[in-house]
């Protein structure tokens, strides 16, 4: 089985729609993918509509987390997205997205960028905005190559010239939160030591004591020290492994399935989660409009709950 644990979609800031994502996922050989937008599952019903025979859906989100200043993100699968205490974080840090952004907009025109709200809000479209949007209109501008270009001190990094600080969860709550809405929380790229500052080992054997489940190893943004440092920490603390593309469709290089998770984990997962079940697809052909954070449950043998 062929495995990806951490994709994004136009729900969030993929470029691919949910349904586009999950017909990619099956045409590039994946057994397996997790539709991971940060903050939301609007993207799920379009996805499960879309679905390819063949291919099962895992449904997630990734959490925005902060702690002493650090950022860093949870993955949640499998949770329950009707459970009433999740739902309100993850409402209130989608919530705080366009303010956000409106300030960033700001710091940029303050220094003399002509970029514009109205044009960033036009990029994001429908999904939650966030930097990569206010990255790819300094694409435009020509001021950055790339969108990861963007992420720098000079523009968007964290502390950066037009940061702008939001809604975030401390991540031993977003492990609780999770947990308790019957999901498996999976800390996201923990040593991508080029988007910004990371969190210490320390920190990681704090979060497994008070109950995440697992560590992403294998990502684009870990070398192979860094993999080696966090499979000798997952094995210290319990912790399962996983590996997957934190695929952004055209926004990012890495491409579906680069990395993948082992079945072996993949199924301590799915066995670990009691608020939802993974999705197999039937090969539906219809798109149905994407949900205001779709709320989907399903029960073990597929049907919607």
């Amino acid at each position: 089985m062929r495995i990806d644990l951490h994709t994004h979609s136009t729900a969030s800031d993929g470029t691919d729609t949910p349904a586009e994502l999950v017909r990619k996922a099956a045409a590039a050989g994946l057994d397996a993918v997790a539709l991971t937008d940060h903050d939301t599952t609007r993207g799920h019903a379009e996805a499960i509509g879309a679905l390819p025979a063949g291919l099962t859906l895992v449904t997630g989100a990734e959490l925005s987390c902060r702690l002493d200043g650090i950022s860093l993100h949870m993955l949640a699968y499998l949770f329950d997205p009707d459970e009433p205490e999740l739902l309100r974080e993850r409402e209130l840090v989608r919530d705080d997205r366009v303010p956000r952004a409106q300030a960033m907009v700001r710091k940029l025109r303050e220094l003399g960028v002509p970029v514009t709200w109205e044009r960033v809000a036009a990029i994001a479209a429908d999904g939650s905005v966030g930097r990569p949007h206010i990255a790819e209109a300094l694409v435009e501008l020509g001021l950055v190559a790339t969108v990861s270009d963007a992420f720098t001190p000079e523009w968007l990094a964290d502390g950066g010239r037009v940061h702008a600080p939001r809604h975030e969860l401390d991540p031993f709550t977003a492990v609780r939160l999770i947990k308790g809405a019957g999901g498996v929380a999976v800390l996201a790229h923990p040593a991508a030591a080029k988007r910004g500052r990371t969190v210490s080992e320390s920190v990681i054997a704090e979060l497994a004591a008070c109950g995440l489940d697992g560590v992403e190893v294998d990502h684009m943004d870990h070398d192979g020290p860094a993999r080696q440092r966090l499979r000798a920490l997952a094995a210290d603390h319990g912790l399962l492994t996983t590996g997957s593309s934190d695929y952004h469709g055209s926004r990012k290089t890495c491409r579906l399935g680069e990395y993948t998770t082992d079945p072996e984990i993949y199924g301590e997962i799915t066995r670990r989660a009691t608020g939802a079940f993974p999705v197999p697809g039937a090969g539906g052909p219809q798109d149905p409009a994407p949900r205001d954070d779709a709320r989907v449950v399903r029960t073990p043998d597929g049907r919607q709950g």
